[in-house]
């Protein structure tokens, strides 16, 4: 698998529990950003509602990120790159605490839980430990590149 560029019409990004420098989203969407730069990131959006957590917690700008990640960084240089920009400085401990609430984050209105239900009867109807958006995503990724549910 290339990491400078995903095909993610081939095979999902990494799971949005992978984490890098304690934060959980940030792997997730950079796969999905390598991949939108060389164009393949087949139905994967970089600057999604979930990537937008991540930016509005670390205080960093999507189309900056991009321009950066274009550059050909690796995941730890752009790890040191969001530490250098990011408009909030994070603790050790408000990054984990942040990434331990995304990890067990469930729909909280009726707009959201209406989708959730929508792509959980799609993806695995029978699956009663589906819980959380985490869960959901993961199980999203495994059927839709012809695992079974």
């Amino acid at each position: 698998m290339n990491w400078n560029a995903p095909d993610l019409a081939q095979h999902p990004p990494r799971s949005p529990r992978v984490r890098l420098g304690g934060y959980v989203i940030l792997p997730r969407l950079l796969d999905k950003c390598r991949a939108s730069i060389a164009d393949r990131a087949g139905e994967y959006n970089y600057d999604c509602p979930l990537d937008k957590r991540f930016f509005e917690f670390v205080g960093i700008d999507a189309k900056a990120l991009k321009a950066h990640v274009e550059l050909g960084a690796g995941d730890g240089e752009i790890l040191a790159w969001i530490k250098a920009h990011a408009k909030h400085r994070r603790s050790p401990w408000e990054i984990e605490a942040w990434s331990a609430w995304q990890e067990t984050r469930v729909p909280v209105d009726a707009d959201s839980r209406a989708f959730f239900t929508e792509l959980h009867r799609k993806a695995g109807p029978n699956r009663n430990d589906i819980a959380g958006w985490f869960d959901l995503l993961d199980l999203d990724d495994h059927v839709s590149f012809g695992g079974k549910a």
